[in-house]
């Protein structure tokens, strides 16, 4: 999208803002149209978010995350779609300062004492709600960010200093729906804004052995499941990532519900033909999870 044209289409939204919100909302919009032609394109993660003690624990996979934000410019801002926002219909949150939600139980208080007050940014879902238009996008006051998003972001920004907006997933839509929804925002990558999908890759917790959670195997079904699906991502298969219910018996056990699993086909989405392919934090835990993430560009 042209300068002028993105001007032409953001300005409008804020026509019936009070004029001093206005102004500030402009400048604000301002930052983001000038990085259009001097940004370079940033990548897309997928991230195996796995247990939301990662938040909290020292291991291999939190380590991976850091050493991955190394190889990655600063954003200007990150829109991420997690697990653990399933809606009616797709939202995106534009608050100044969204919540951190701890959207689980059963775990130390340690892990629910843990914020992570970065700053939201209003703007931003603006223009992500102007760039989709396949389906109506409704702003969002009352999420905030779910472990889906929190416990794998504060290990790239530590300090909180990155704006954040978060992406709902559509649970009445099927695969080929997210897929294409997806490449209406690919201009964002133009723009420093970094987008994240966050799930997991395998994630079947009805066959977890909880006895051994900390331990790095996988059931047969797991590593089957993981192996083919890493070779449609090299191969830019992507119409079979897409059906992956026609994968057989070991995708059936590794996706027993979509909600992990559809973050990855944002990812794919937003792949372009040049882009490198990176795997990292490729292991399986606890039988049947995996968390393989993957850096695209």
């Amino acid at each position: 999208m042209k300068r002028k044209q993105f001007i032409q289409t953001v300005v409008p939204l804020l026509a019936f803002a009070p004029i001093t919100a206005s102004i500030m909302n402009l400048k604000s919009l301002n930052k983001i149209v000038n990085h259009q032609s001097n940004t370079p394109k940033m990548p897309v993660l997928f991230l195996g978010h796995g247990s939301p003690m990662n938040a909290i624990e020292e291991n291999e996979f939190v380590q991976g995350f850091r050493r991955i934000e190394k190889e990655i410019q600063k954003p200007t801002a990150i829109l991420i779609i997690s697990a653990h926002w399933e809606t009616r219909g797709t939202f995106v949150t534009a608050m100044d300062q969204p919540r951190t939600i701890h959207d689980f139980g059963g775990f130390p208080q340690e892990l629910f004492n843990v914020q992570y007050p970065a700053p939201g940014s209003p703007e931003l879902a603006k223009i992500t709600q102007t760039l989709i238009t396949s389906t109506p996008v409704q702003l969002d006051d009352k999420w905030g960010l779910d472990h889906g998003a929190w416990s794998v972001i504060k290990h790239l920004y530590p300090n909180a200093d990155v704006p954040i907006i978060q992406m709902s997933l559509d649970y009445q839509q099927g695969p080929q729906y997210h897929y294409d929804l997806a490449k209406e925002i690919k201009s964002l990558r133009e723009k420093g804004v970094l987008i994240v999908g966050s799930g997991n890759m395998v994630h079947n917790l009805g066959m977890v052995e909880w006895r051994k959670l900390n331990e790095t195997f996988g059931y047969d079904w797991a590593i089957e499941s993981s192996e083919k699906m890493k070779s449609f991502i090299l191969n830019n298969d992507h119409n079979s990532l897409i059906h992956y219910h026609k994968q057989g018996r070991a995708f059936q056990l590794a996706i027993p519900s979509p909600e992990h699993y559809l973050p990855l086909i944002y990812t794919i989405a937003l792949k372009e033909e040049k882009d490198s392919i990176q795997f990292f934090n490729d292991k399986a835990v606890a039988g049947s999870l995996t968390m393989t993430s993957v850096k695209f560009g």
